[in-house]
């Protein structure tokens, strides 16, 4: 069976047994900040597990995309030196939620095993969890094994092989391995060392894990208690590359027909063979680039794109790792964008984004390759300089001189290290480590939402309270009105979180409503502002924000009165900040239309703010927008504002939704059901934000600014409404004071600036000439500054201070002054606009005695600067003009003792 045929065949028999096939969830985990990429089947139902997801099914299958190149899951070193080691992964999974439990899990691996996949069956071994620490034995688990294999062939393990927990609380449980014999034929290092075979516990080859059932049975409790669920649940993941190299029958994931697409064709551009061997450094490099290059296609396809930052980081590193190996495989020119192509032809029917996306992959693949070509070609003699400061002092590179070259010019470590170690150096990695970490956290805290729910102590005092916010959940009623009356005031916190009676006149703090009209900021769009009355006071609602599944609790100083919990209230919202929110919001979805249209179906949203003031809109694309195209973009936007399209939301199913042709929005949340937005015609998207009721609302839409944010990302911003007629107002204003001042119609005041500016470059020529012939002097022909010119040691010298002239016409001056000396030195310094420009001038017949550089250097520290050159001509700038009289007297003692070294 082919990789693709395992894949099928596997959703195919949980379709057959009542699940329902559930397609991949992104790379890129937008529900859960803390993820870095998604890393297992699990995080897409993380919160069915949690009770927190009712989903229309009880039973679901997927073939999930998984990257693990962090934390505990970071395989990244491995990959090349390993066969089985890899950053992408696809995750095949069944879950249930509270439906079967282990007699129906295991019962259904098992036959897929074997009766449809023809493993044989004696080559099967079952793992259990043995008791430990107060978790007892899994005899449930241990007793249906026994019907289906010997238990001679069950092995009991403990906490670390055999229970599995989200995190130090929450859903957990004990699970079971199912592992793979391969064959004694396979070499084991026990043996060879006199000692017997561990079985499963070796790390030899003979047993490979191949699936693992985990049982979710537990609610672990903050104090370690292990609270039974009330739905225990299944989670499965089996890793399709290793289960494919199994019934392939290889030894190795990249043998099997997952990779050798990818190899063979590496090797044509290579002009190399994959001989498939473990410690050939050839076959190592070009696993890391099949390997990284499924990376890189499918995080690029899912809207991730290179940078220093966060996800963009962990991509750009695994790009320029196979960059490095392509390097080392005799590769000159950018390759990798080559090779997409294959990676989308094998996967792109299981995973349509690839084909969907190619181009914009292709492009930023290659843009990505460029820049490394550009990074190393500046790097590399810095480098070179560090490892010959090392190799005078010890050998050892500093920490802070590798971050140094990383953080200024994008030297990768790994880069350095290898040539490095071809001179015998050594960089100093924990020093290194340390600086990097400086900049995360510098980052970190630069970038940290302040009074984010999560960051708060919530701390509750009222006997069910607690259950009283869970069960009344988040009402969001804002779709429908920007005014609730008659809500009560379920609870107040202080700004620590702690819970209070009541807020009186100047406090801060925080307040849950039973309903609310008032948006919370997700998907880009900020939180609505407004107030809160009760009979006895007033709040100014000044921001919202989420804890658990509690309502929305909205951050309020109170300015009049008092609130306290259990009163009833109306929450009303500010309509014209609304209003004006809405407009940029349905704003956005036509840019987005119109950006696709206009510039491709590449086009892909990565970023968002939707303000009241002003939107903002970051795209995957990878050139500036010319004006032609953004003044047709803004044309289209404004088009389908003055057709008054009325705007629909409906409610859908998340499958059916993305069928119609539904857009999903960079940083949403979608569960089973979603809320749809549509121009009907032009747009449609997920999205959970306010809207206008149709398209004229919005009043006149225009584009302010256009630029790029990252590599590959482009940013547009844009206003509507009032803020767009200010906006064209003031731009009549101005042209109108230009054409008043020029005396010319609106029509003709670019040629009048333009003729301005013409003659005012001409009259600066001029100026410079005629500063340059004063400089110079009277000229009578060549020889003519010989009574300019002193001798030093039977070399003409001639020294001169100008002032007023730019670097273009100081080098004028110097090589007519050289000229005319015929045989000798220049030096010539300039005072302009606060600083010294020096130049030194050697005529060729000299340059064996007198290096213009070397004179520079002796000079240009005189006033506060540097510089070099070459031989017969070289410059420098400084800092203090005060003293150029000093180094134009000292340089013939500086000419003296260079020609008598």
């Amino acid at each position: 069976m082919r990789s693709g045929e395992i894949r099928s065949s596997f959703l195919d028999y949980f379709r057959q047994k009542g699940h329902t096939v559930v397609p991949s969830s992104s790379l890129v985990p937008h529900d859960d900040p803390t993820l870095l990429f998604t890393n297992a089947g699990m995080n897409q139902f993380k919160d069915a597990f949690l009770g927190k997801d009712k989903r229309a099914y009880t039973r679901a299958t997927t073939s999930q995309k998984c990257m693990r190149v962090s934390g505990k899951h970071n395989d990244l070193d491995n990959v090349g030196p390993s066969l089985r080691h890899h950053t992408f992964f696809e995750m095949l999974g069944n879950f249930s939620f509270g439906d079967y439990f282990k007699s129906g899990a295991l019962p259904f691996a098992w036959e897929l095993l074997t009766d449809v996949w023809r493993l044989p069956a004696e080559r099967l071994y079952p793992t259990i969890f043995k008791g430990e620490s107060g978790v007892p034995r899994d005899d449930e688990a241990y007793g249906i094994w026994t019907k289906l294999v010997p238990a001679s062939r069950i092995t009991e393990l403990g906490l670390a092989e055999n229970f599995w927990q989200m995190g130090d609380t929450g859903p957990c449980g004990r699970c079971s391995e199912i592992h793979y014999h391969r064959g004694n034929q396979y070499p084991c290092e026990e043996e060879r060392a006199g000692r017997v075979c561990r079985g499963l516990d070796c790390s030899c080859d003979r047993f490979v894990e191949i699936w693992n059932n985990v049982f979710m049975e537990f609610d672990r409790q903050p104090d370690g208690a292990l609270k039974p669920l009330p739905a225990p649940s299944i989670d499965t993941g089996m890793g399709l590359e290793r289960i494919t190299a199994v019934i392939q029958d290889k030894l190795s994931n990249y043998d099997t027909d997952v990779f050798t697409p990818i190899l063979s064709t590496i090797g044509e551009h290579s002009g190399l063979k994959y001989r498939a061997t473990i410690d050939d450094p050839q076959d190592i490099s070009m696993r890391v680039i099949a390997d990284h290059l499924r990376a890189m296609t499918f995080l690029i396809a899912d809207g991730v794109v290179p940078s220093n930052e966060w996800r963009g980081y962990v991509l750009r590193k695994i790009m320029r790792r196979a960059m490095r190996h392509g390097k080392k495989l005799g590769f000159k020119e950018p390759f990798l964008h080559g090779l997409v192509r294959v990676v989308a032809a094998e996967m792109g029917k299981a995973y349509p984004e690839l084909e969907a996306n190619y181009e914009a992959i292709v492009r930023v693949v290659r843009s990505e390759e460029e820049r490394f070509d550009a990074v190393l070609t500046a790097g590399l003699p810095r480098l070179e300089e560090s490892l010959d400061r090392a190799a005078a002092s010890g050998n050892v590179m500093s920490g802070d001189d590798a971050f140094r070259l990383y953080d200024s010019l994008g030297v990768p470590l790994d880069f350095m290290e290898d040539l490095a170690s071809q001179r015998n150096i050594a960089i100093d990695r924990e020093g290194y480590e340390r600086a990097m970490e400086g900049q995360r956290e510098k980052a970190r805290a630069g970038s940290a939402f302040k009074g984010k729910a999560a960051d708060i102590n919530w701390s509750i005092k009222r006997d069910g309270l607690a259950r009283e916010l869970q069960s009344t959940g988040d009402r969001f009623e804002g779709y429908e009105s920007t005014r609730v009356a008659g809500t009560p005031v379920l609870a107040m916190f202080d700004h620590e979180g702690n819970e209070v009676e009541q807020l009186t006149e100047g406090q801060r703090g925080f307040m849950a409503l039973g309903r609310s009209p008032f948006y919370l900021e997700a998907g880009g769009q900020v939180s609505d502002s407004g107030t809160i009355v009760g009979a006895r006071g007033e709040a100014i609602v000044e921001g919202l924000t989420r804890f658990a599944n509690w309502p929305r609790l909205h951050a309020v100083r109170i300015t009049r009165g008092q609130v306290a919990a259990r009163d009833v209230v109306s929450a009303i919202v500010d309509e014209t900040v609304r209003d004006a929110t809405r407009r940029n919001h349905t704003a956005t979805h036509l840019l987005h239309a119109a950006l696709r249209q206009v510039l491709g179906t590449h086009v892909k949203q990565a970023g968002s703010l939707v303000a009241p003031d002003r939107l903002r809109f970051d795209f995957v694309h990878f050139a500036a927008i010319p004006r032609e195209q953004i003044e047709q973009i803004e044309r289209i936007v404004n088009e389908q504002i003055y057709r008054n399209t009325p705007v629909q939301t409906d409610v859908r199913s998340t499958e059916e939704a993305i069928a119609a042709g539904a857009m999903a929005l960079f940083g949403e949340k979608y569960g089973d059901r979603v809320r749809v937005v549509s121009i009907p015609g032009f747009s449609m998207e997920l999205c959970g934000g306010t809207h206008v009721r149709a398209t004229g609302d919005i009043g006149p839409f225009f584009i302010t600014e256009e630029g790029g944010v990252a590599a590959g990302v482009r940013r547009i911003e844009a206003i509507t409404g009032a803020a767009a007629i200010l906006r064209a107002q003031q731009a009549r204003s101005t042209l109108e004071d230009v054409v008043s001042t020029l005396s010319v119609t609106g029509d003709h005041a670019l040629e009048a600036v333009q003729k301005l500016q013409s003659e005012a470059k001409r009259l600066a020529r001029e100026v410079d000439q005629l500063r340059m012939k004063v400089a110079l002097g009277p000229s009578s022909g060549k020889g003519a500054t010989t009574d300019e010119a002193i001798d030093v040691d039977g070399i003409k010298l001639v020294t001169k201070r100008v002032s007023g002239l730019e670097k273009s016409s100081l080098r004028g001056i110097s090589d007519s002054l050289r000229d005319r000396v015929g045989s000798g030195v220049v030096v010539l310094a300039s005072e302009n606009d606060g600083k010294v420009g020096l130049i030194v001038s050697v005529t060729k017949d000299l340059t064996s005695k007198l290096q213009a550089g070397r004179i520079v250097k002796e000079l240009a520290p005189i006033v506060g600067g540097g510089g070099g050159g070459r031989p017969d001509f070289a410059e420098a700038g400084g800092k203090d003009p005060s003293r150029i009289d000093e180094l134009l007297s000292k340089a013939p003692d500086v000419l003296r003792r260079l020609l008598s070294a």
